[in-house]
């Protein structure tokens, strides 16, 4: 059957977790966000492993998603809701002990009579959600009265740590929260890595989390193994896939892969962007990716094997996002529902 294999390595993760929390001081709490279904890599699994190894705080975008994570966390860990509270989410929230980030005062003054645990989400600067510095000042005293789980606002420009913003949204976040008791939060992975003065109460790594930029000692949490269902030889002179795009300057072994961009494989990383690999060798990837298929340039090998890896160890999600010339997040988010997942650990 020629389905290509999703390998999903927990242990990885954990370790990367571990890592990112090892960056802060021991008062420090390392959260993790697992919203997009864990990054793609389901919620379910992702949140569960991270409860085990000690994770006790995770977040995800919208009520829904936090269901699935308290399924597998288990009851005693905290969830909170980006989103905060919209339309019917309140029976949801109470249901299932979510925590929603109240972002204005609209939501403020329709939660906070309900009596249920929420926190705060300030707007530092990145004009997205969030309350800003004059709305929280007119309701800081009412807020701080309900008294709030957490306190956050989120950096625009942390995967850039000399970015003027940086220090811009520290000041500004400082600036609204001094005097409040309640625990603070500024920080994602990028932020997690400017340092000590972005810490706060506790960092909330993401992307970092599945192996991603910018987290640079991040292990690899993802594998793609994909079949290979035809080989054939093509002669110096002629194209292979649509458009004519790629012709064979010598003699050639040409493998087809049963993956496309209907996997969540974008177009735009073919055409000599990337290899596929045979254990430790590369072969090129040559041609247009198609919905479900791809070509690979196969003449190097001796020995054509059953399957070839697009990631691994060496070639990672932003390898892959760099040639696609977008972010290793819209590649974990985007692989497909048709791969074969194995969970590792």
């Amino acid at each position: 059957m020629a389905v290509a294999t999703l390998t999903i390595n927990l242990e990885n993760l954990v370790a990367n977790w571990r890592a990112l929390d090892a960056c802060s001081a021991l008062s420090v709490e390392t959260a993790a966000v697992v919203k997009a279904d864990g990054y793609g890599l389901d919620a379910g699994h992702v949140a569960g492993a991270l409860a085990k190894a000690g994770a006790k705080t995770f977040f995800v975008a919208v009520a829904e998603e936090g269901v699935a994570v308290r399924k597998s966390a288990g009851p005693d860990v905290e969830i909170y809701v980006f989103s905060g509270c919209c339309g019917d989410d309140a029976a949801l929230l109470k249901a299932h002990n979510l925590i929603p980030l109240l972002n204005s005062p609209e939501q403020v003054n329709e939660f906070l009579p309900i009596g249920q645990a929420f926190g705060i989400q300030l707007d530092s600067g990145m004009n997205r959600l969030g309350m800003e510095p004059a709305e929280f000042a007119s309701l800081k005293a009412q807020i701080t009265a309900a008294g709030p789980k957490l306190v956050m606002s989120h950096l625009a420009c942390a995967d850039e740590p000399d970015h003027p913003q940086n220090r811009a949204q520290l000041d500004c976040f400082r600036a609204m929260t001094d005097g409040l008791t309640t625990r603070k939060s500024l920080s994602a992975t990028g932020g997690t890595l400017l340092g000590a003065d972005y810490h706060f109460d506790l960092n909330r790594p993401g992307v970092g989390l599945y192996g991603g930029a910018p987290f640079g000692d991040a292990k690899a949490v993802v594998g793609l193994a994909i079949p290979v269902i035809q080989t054939r030889r093509v002669t110096k002179g002629e194209t292979v896939g649509y458009g004519a795009n790629w012709t064979a300057t010598r003699d050639s072994k040409v493998a087809t892969i049963a993956s496309g961009y209907a996997d969540g494989l974008i177009r735009a990383i073919g055409n000599g962007n990337l290899n596929l690999y045979a254990g430790d060798t590369p072969c090129p990837l040559i041609g247009r990716v198609s919905m479900d298929l791809i070509t690979v340039d196969v003449t190097e090998l001796e020995t054509i094997p059953d399957h070839l890896d697009l990631l691994n160890d060496i070639q990672t999600v932003d390898h892959l996002a760099d040639a696609a010339g977008t972010i290793g997040y819209e590649i974990l988010t985007s692989l497909g529902a048709r791969y074969n997942r194995v969970y590792k650990g």
